[in-house]
């Protein structure tokens, strides 16, 4: 493949940006892949991985003259980062992110969007692990897998083809919502999942451990995500997630009451509801 970039900058060489560092490198997409990080060992890591060509802690060199920059750190930065980016970037340059929230990111980059000099569109790509750091990078990460882009009305119909085009170059199926169906969406999908393997595996006693099988195991499986992560994706969509919480405790509430009162009808509806809901995604 042709190059399509001469430099893409990626914020963040984690599993999110590291699987996107290794899916360009994969393709030849970019000359060269400019990764900023935290800690040089992180990037040394990266680089040995092949994820980037060279890295920088230093955020102002590393997106000077990029031609595209993806920034895929935490949602609580995010916004700050942005407005670093944006004043070191050359005018007209493709930004986007990958965080898990969009509504706070987004519309903090509109409120200054006619005075800005990058081209910014949100994205989340829904695709990862539990599993962190770029040693957990996949260069397959994104294939076949849905990236949601967040464009608003103010944006550019051109700036959206480009962020769509970086995300379909990597493997992805991409399909637009607005940033607060995004958070609605994904609350229900992603974020209060996360809740429910959360108190399962906090309710489950120690001596239960050494019994737990496949069903546990699987369900329980996202527990094991970044605490620090998980907080910041949890309190900046609080609202969205507390409302779908609200609803898995009503019918958690009614399945309860169905066993305590033997009411086997019930018990079954419900518990059929959910089957049918679960099977048709498929496997």
């Amino acid at each position: 493949m042709t190059a399509q970039w001469d430099t893409v900058t990626i914020v963040g060489v984690g599993l999110i940006g590291g699987s996107a560092g290794l899916a360009l490198a994969k393709r030849g997409a970019a000359k060269k892949i400019i990764g900023v990080g935290r800690s040089d060992s992180s990037l040394e890591a990266a680089k040995e991985l092949g994820a980037i060509s060279e890295g920088t802690t230093n955020i102002r060199e590393g997106v000077a003259n990029a031609d595209f920059v993806l920034v895929a750190t935490r949602v609580s930065v995010i916004g700050n980062q942005l407005e670093e980016i944006d004043t070191c970037v050359r005018p007209g340059t493709p930004i986007t992110d990958a965080g898990s929230t969009k509504q706070s990111i987004v519309d903090r980059w509109e409120q200054s969007r006619s005075s800005r000099k990058g081209r910014f569109v949100g994205s989340h790509p829904l695709a990862g692990s539990h599993k962190r750091g770029p040693q957990a990078a996949d260069p397959a990460l994104f294939e076949d897998k849905l990236t949601v882009l967040t464009p608003v009305e103010s944006t550019p119909q051109s700036d959206t083809q480009s962020i769509s085009a970086f995300w379909q170059l990597i493997g992805a199926q991409v399909c637009h919502l607005s940033p607060s169906e995004h958070d609605r969406l994904l609350a229900s999908a992603s974020h209060a999942p996360h809740i429910v393997a959360a108190a399962l595996a906090a309710a489950t006693p120690r001596e239960a451990h050494r019994f737990t099988a496949g069903g546990w195991r699987d369900t329980t499986r996202i527990a094991a995500g970044d605490p620090d992560l998980w907080a910041d994706i949890l309190l900046d969509n609080a609202k969205a997630v507390t409302a779908q919480i609200e609803n898995f405790s009503q019918v958690s509430d009614q399945l309860q009451h169905a066993i305590e009162e033997g009411d086997r009808p019930t018990l079954i509806k419900l518990l059929t509801l959910a089957k049918e809901s679960r099977d048709a995604l498929g496997s």
